[in-house]
C-alpha cells in the first residue's frame, strides 16, 4: 500500500538497484584502498571495475537458497567479475557494507526531503506577507480569542519550518558515517587506513567505535527528525481542517475540477488531503518508538534491528517526502474566504474587546479583580441574550463612572491589536 504514496524520486532511492549500486560502491571504495596501501594491484582494481555488475533477480534467486542477502550479492558479484573476486569485500563483515550503504540512502532521502522543506519555507513566507494585514479572529480552547491576521499563522509555520530544516540537516549530518572495522569492530582484519581511506571516498565521516554496527542512537535521531517534520505538517493541516468547517468557512483546501466530496450528499467539500495528512503523521511518529527500541541490542550486534529498519526508514521518508508534496499543492492552492473572516469578527457582538475595557478601568484605579469582575458579568449578557457588548457596558453603572462614552468606543478599535505585527515580522523575517 505504501507504494500509492510513494513519489518517483523516492521510489528511486529506496530500490533494489539503488541499494545494490550503493553496496557496490562501497565494495568499490574499500578495494580501492586496498590498493592504495599496495595489498592488490592495480590491475585487479581496474579489472573489476570493468567487470563488476549485478542482476537484482540473479542475486533474489540465490538468496532463496542461502538465505543471506548480502552472500547473495557477492556470489552474483563473482559471477561476473571471476577470479578477481576474492579480492572483493576482504576483511570486511556484512554490517560493514550494510551500514555503510545505508548511510549513503538516509543522506540522499534526506536530502531530497530538505529539498522540498525549503520549498515549504519560501511558500509559507509569501503567504505569510501576503496575508500579513488580513485580520481574523484569533482561538484559544476552540473559543474566540482575540483578533490576530491570518498571515501570522503562516509566520509561525515558517518559523517552525526553519526549525525543523536545522534538525533535518543535523541528522543527516549525524548520519554520515562509514563503518568499515569487521566483525566486532576492532579493525583486525581490516586496516585503519583503508577503511579512512574508503571513507573519504564516498564522502563519509569515518566512525572508530562500533560493534559490528554504527550504534542506532545515530538512526533514532535521524526518524525523530522525520517524526518532528510529520508533526508540523499535521499543525498545519488539521488548522486547515479546522478553518473549513462550515461553522468556521475561513480557508479551504483545494477542491479540482470534477471532484466528489460525498457518494451521498452532493453538497459536501470536505479536506481529505489534510486528514489524510493528519493520519499519515501519526503513522510515521510511531516509528520513532521502534527506532528508540533499535538501540540496545545483545553484546556486539543482533539482528533484531534489521529487520524493521527495512520498513521503518523507507516508509518514513516516502510518507515524509509525499506529505510535503501534498502540503505543498494545498498551500499554492488554498482558498481564503476575506469576507467570511470579516463576519466571523462580528459574531460576538464586541466581547473580543474585553480585555482592553478590563485595561482600561484599571488604567482608571479600579483594582484588577473588581475590573474583571465587573467585564466578565456584562461579557455573560452579551453571551445569553445575544446583545451588543457595547451597549452592555454603557448601560453599567459602575464602568459609566470611569469611563466616558468616547472611552469605552476607543476599546473597540480593531487596530490596538496589530500595532505590533511589523515587529514581530521584522523579527521573524528580518
Amino acid at each position: 500500500m505504501i507504494e500509492r504514496y510513494t513519489t518517483e524520486a523516492m521510489k528511486e532511492i529506496w530500490s533494489y538497484e539503488t541499494k545494490f549500486n550503493k553496496w557496490l560502491s562501497v565494495e568499490l571504495a574499500v578495494l580501492e584502498g586496498w590498493v592504495k596501501r599496495g595489498d592488490v594491484k592495480k590491475d585487479v582494481l581496474e579489472r573489476v571495475k570493468k567487470k563488476a555488475a549485478f542482476n537484482v533477480k540473479r542475486i533474489e534467486k540465490i538468496e532463496k537458497r542461502v538465505k543471506h542477502d548480502v552472500i547473495a550479492f557477492l556470489t552474483n558479484l563473482a559471477e561476473n567479475i571471476g577470479e578477481d573476486a576474492r579480492f572483493i569485500h576482504m576483511g570486511m563483515t556484512s554490517s560493514d557494507i550494510l551500514d555503510t550503504a545505508f548511510a549513503l540512502l538516509l543522506m540522499e532521502a534526506g536530502e531530497h526531503i530538505l529539498k522540498k522543506l525549503k520549498n515549504l519555507k519560501r511558500i509559507l513566507r509569501q503567504l505569510s506577507k501576503r496575508y500579513k494585514k488580513t485580520v481574523m479572529m484569533g482561538r484559544t480552547h476552540g473559543v474566540h480569542a482575540e483578533p490576530i491576521t491570518l498571515g501570522l499563522k503562516f509566520l509561525l509555520w515558517y518559523d517552525e519550518v526553519g526549525r525543523n530544516i536545522g534538525r533535518l540537516s543535523d541528522a543527516i549530518e549525524n548520519i554520515s558515517y562509514a563503518k568499515i572495522s569487521g566483525s566486532v569492530g576492532t579493525f583486525s582484519t581490516m586496516p585503519p587506513d583503508v577503511f579512512e581511506y574508503a571513507a573519504r571516498k564516498l564522502k563519509l565521516k569515518p566512525c572508530y567505535a562500533t560493534s559490528q554496527i554504527i550504534s542506532r542512537d545515530h538512526h533514532a535521531q535521524y526518524l525523530f527528525a522525520l517524526a518532528l517534520i510529520a508533526s508540523l505538517i499535521e499543525k498545519i493541516a488539521l488548522e486547515i481542517r479546522h478553518l473549513q468547517r462550515t461553522e468556521v468557512g475561513e480557508v479551504m483546501e483545494p477542491f479540482t475540477k470534477g471532484q466528489k466530496g460525498s457518494s451521498a450528499m452532493p453538497h459536501k467539500r470536505n479536506p481529505i488531503l489534510c486528514e489524510r495528512l493528519c493520519g499519515m503523521s501519526r503513522l510515521v511518529r510511531s516509528h520513532v518508538i521502534v527506532a528508540l527500541e533499535n538501540i540496545a541490542l545483545w553484546h556486539e550486534r543482533d539482528i533484531s534491528h534489521s529487520s524493521c529498519e527495512r520498513i521503518i526508514f523507507p516508509d518514513s521518508t516516502t510518507l515524509i517526502d509525499y506529505s510535503l508534496e501534498k502540503l505543498l499543492f494545498i498551500l499554492k492552492n488554498l482558498t481564503v474566504d476575506e469576507k467570511r473572516l470579516k463576519r466571523n469578527i462580528d459574531m460576538t457582538n464586541g466581547l473580543i474587546f474585553s480585555q482592553s475595557i478590563l485595561l482600561k478601568l484599571i488604567e482608571k484605579g479600579m483594582s484588577r479583580e473588581d475590573a474583571y469582575k465587573i467585564v466578565q458579568s456584562d461579557a455573560m449578557k452579551v453571551w445569553k441574550d445575544e446583545k451588543d457588548f457595547l451597549t452592555v457596558l454603557l448601560g453599567d453603572k459602575k464602568i459609566k463612572k470611569l469611563l466616558t462614552r468616547n472611552e469605552l468606543e476607543s476599546c473597540f478599535d480593531i487596530n490596538y491589536y496589530l500595532k505590533n505585527i511589523e515587529y514581530i515580522y521584522k523579527k521573524v523575517l528580518g
